[in-house]
């Protein structure tokens, strides 16, 4: 037997798009051809529980096996195998119908994956490292004679007689010049790593030795002989295929330290299980962020029947579940996809709202079933269900039932829970609410202590999200505000009624506010006489609660560009009814006016972190002198 032919009269374009547009990916080549090898094994056992194939199964691993010397790598499988008619229908004619559309559609795509899934191109990928690919099989079918295939890269080829005794198939890549690389133990262990850790069918790659006992020798000792051992890279049934009825939560810690071995252990997962309106399983844990909020992406893995697709999934998973650990993997979305179709793929949309309503379930469960468990991890857990609140509607609604507000006491409220702990007190003089907050207790001791005095609660805002979730917050709740505790004096934060005056004159009220601006001189730096408790600090300095939120969006990259060009504009809020300031209205010593404002001035500064350099050295030498 023996047969030439030409694969299509219009593919003579077909082979340099292959390798040229499909380059950039081209370590897909074995995951395609493992891919196809496991399909034809899984497809021989499905047709021998069906009764419609009678041969012994035998062993159905995959085998890849490299040949440095030949220069070829080998993808074995003993799965259905092909008669010569179907590798003329399967490998010369599917995979090039509507090769004219192909080369025209396709010439400038730049996406290898939209180019191969579009056309049943995965055997095909074979040449993007190969300059000569053979295939030898032989088909399941009784009375099948083997046959071989092989093509040099044109759209020539050549089918005869084969060689191979055993049902199954064997492709085999003679690795072109510029491919070399893959003929690298390490680097297609990589890929194999990569791609088919989780394949259902064995994989075996090379072997590896081992020890084991051998009797003993002539004194009692123990001897050892060394042994070969296949080598099989894959778990064959990993996690998410599994019941959660039948795995304990070592099972999930141990996937888990399988996927990510050198992190802690998660606080949680959950176990997805649908089929129905779409198929999709997958295991996602909730791991320790604390606020690191950018090394922490790209850490979901998608599959497609335990193929390995991408680590890219911002399509599939809301962008505020990014942060999560795990696996999903669903036969609804291709092996072969592209960006544009998962952004398109209705199957799509519905998997990212089935996953909010999941994580949204799993966590009002946790709340509801040990409120105490849930806010010790709420640390961790926060940083999610804020950036869920911002970003999703749909999870806000759920999420406002179990999102906790926390406090610099270290105590933790419910939205409404809060509301009622501080109506009494922080309701101002408009009926507004008011929360207060902070976003660092140590450096903005001060403000918080003063808020304290007066009976009012400060919430603890500290993660990178607190300042889109405080405005959030502001739109969701009604009649209220959030004033960070350092951007006014605080009796300003909370308004009951007019302030009382302070115990300065006109006349004094005036000389204070000149001697602090002529002591302080700076431009950013605007003083106020205010009328405060005389316990409270000689000089406040505060920034107003929007230009400081604005220039903190800025900072973020939340498109306020214009306000973080602006210099920081400061209140140099004099306390008009501390004693130091009545002894500098009182003073007439010019020099010692000065003296005491700055001293005043820069407590305030040091108060806030904002004295360094030169400025820190004076006030520290002039302190030893006022001492």
């Amino acid at each position: 037997m023996q047969e030439k032919g030409t694969i299509s009269i219009h593919t003579e374009n077909i082979f340099p798009i292959i390798k040229k547009f499909l380059y950039s990916d081209h370590e897909i080549f074995l995951r395609e051809l493992v891919s196809n090898a496991v399909d034809a094994s899984q497809k021989i056992k499905r047709l021998s529980s069906l009764g419609q194939y009678q041969g012994e199964l035998g062993d159905l691993r995959v085998e890849v096996a490299l040949d440095t010397e030949k220069k070829t790598i080998t993808i074995s499988d003993k799965g259905l195998g092909m008669t010569a008619d179907e590798i003329k229908k399967y490998i010369n004619q599917i995979a090039f119908s509507g090769a004219t559309e192909f080369v025209e559609k396709f010439k400038d795509s730049k996406d290898a994956n939209e180019l191969i899934g579009k056309f049943g191109l995965g055997f095909y990928s074979a040449f993007m490292v190969a300059d000569q690919v053979e295939i030898q099989t032989l088909s399941y079918q009784e009375g099948a004679e083997p046959a071989r295939w092989i093509c040099d890269g044109s759209t020539e080829f050549e089918i005869t007689e084969g060689n191979r005794t055993e049902r199954g198939t064997d492709i085999i890549l003679h690795v072109n010049a510029d491919s070399e690389e893959f003929l690298d133990k390490s680097k297609l262990q990589g890929i194999l790593d990569k791609y088919c850790r989780f394949l259902p069918v064995p994989i075996k790659f090379g072997t590896t030795t081992e020890t084991e006992p051998d009797g003993e020798d002539e004194e009692g000792k123990p001897k050892y002989t060394t042994v070969e051992v296949d080598n099989i890279i894959n778990n064959t049934n990993p996690i998410w295929t599994k019941a959660p009825a039948d795995l304990k939560d070592e099972d999930y810690l141990a996937f888990y330290k399988e996927l990510y071995p050198f992190s802690e252990d998660p606080l949680f997962w959950i176990h997805l299980n649908v089929d129905y309106p779409f198929n999709l399983t997958g295991v996602l844990y909730f791991p320790k962020v604390k606020n690191d909020f950018d090394f922490q992406r790209n850490k979901i893995k998608l599959f497609s029947r335990q193929v390995f697709i991408t680590d890219e999934v911002k399509d599939i998973v809301p962008e505020f579940l990014m942060l999560l650990h795990g696996v999903i993997d669903s036969p609804d979305i291709p092996l072969n996809v592209s960006r544009s179709f998962l952004q398109a793929d209705s199957n799509v949309k519905k998997i990212n709202s089935y996953i909010t309503k999941k994580v949204a379930d799993k966590l009002a469960e946790l709340f509801k079933k040990d409120r105490k468990a849930f806010e010790e991890k709420w640390q961790d857990i926060g940083l999610f269900v804020k950036y869920g609140i911002v970003s999703e509607d749909k999870f806000y609604e759920k999420a406002k039932d179990f999102a906790l507000l926390s406090n610099t006491n270290g105590e933790h409220f419910t939205f409404d829970e809060y509301k009622e702990k501080i109506k009494p007190l922080q309701t101002d003089k408009n009926d507004t609410l008011v929360y207060l907050y902070t976003v660092d207790a140590d450096k903005q001791h001060s403000f918080v202590q003063s808020a304290n005095n007066k009976g009012y609660d400060v919430l603890l805002m500290n993660t990178p999200i607190d300042n889109h979730f405080i405005s959030h917050m502001e739109q969701k709740l009604e009649k209220s505000s959030l004033k960070r505790v350092d951007s006014d004096v605080v009796d300003k934060l909370i308004v009951k009624d007019d302030a009382p005056a302070h115990v300065l004159s006109e006349e004094q009220t005036t000389k204070v506010k000149s001697v602090f601006e002529s002591t302080i001189q700076k431009p950013n730096f605007k003083v106020e006489i205010e009328s405060l408790n005389p316990e409270e600090l000689p000089v406040h300095i505060t920034m107003d609660e929007f230009m400081r939120r604005m220039k903190d969006m800025a900072q973020m990259g939340g498109g306020m560009s214009f306000y973080g060009s602006m210099p920081d504009n400061y209140k140099v809020a004099v306390n008009g009814n501390h004693p130091l300031i009545s002894r500098i209205a009182s003073t007439e010593n010019a020099e010692e006016q000065s003296k005491l404002a700055k001293q005043a001035f820069d407590l305030a500064l040091l108060s806030q972190g904002l004295l360094t350099g030169a400025e820190l050295t004076d006030f520290v030498k002039r302190s030893v002198e006022l001492i």
